[in-house]
């Protein structure tokens, strides 16, 4: 019963950061807003790809990881990639964020990867 668990939130926040990174892509200007920091209008965009690029990336790996690895590799994979949201709950503090989107969307993110990441390690 907790393989499918762990598995599929593993999948889940995987496919969501590939979500992420593609919007961040396609939209970078509304994506940063989404993400608690908003761009400047004149700010260099090669940053906001960056940010899409390493989400993009970080998504695509965790599935490549849980198609053809072990669960613990996964679990390590979950436990070092919660390092993501958690800086970005600092980003989004130091830059004039709200207190909401940092701990309601970058913190809580980080715990339930976290989770995944116990749950994973515990199968």
């Amino acid at each position: 019963m907790l393989s499918p668990l762990a598995y599929g939130l593993a999948v889940v926040l995987s496919l969501f950061c590939v979500f992420i990174g593609a919007r961040f892509l396609l939209a970078p200007q509304a994506s940063a807003a989404g993400y608690g920091v908003p761009a400047k209008p004149d700010g260099d965009p090669a940053y906001l790809t960056i940010k899409g690029l390493r989400d993009l990336s970080y998504g695509l790996l965790g599935l490549a990881l849980i198609a053809f690895t072990s669960a613990d590799a996964v679990a390590w994979y979950m436990l070092v990639v919660a390092l993501i949201p958690l800086g970005d709950t600092v980003i989004v503090l130091r830059h004039g964020g709200t207190k909401a989107v940092a701990f309601g969307i970058h913190f809580a993110t980080a715990v339930v990867v976290l989770l995944d990441a116990a749950l994973l390690f515990a199968l």
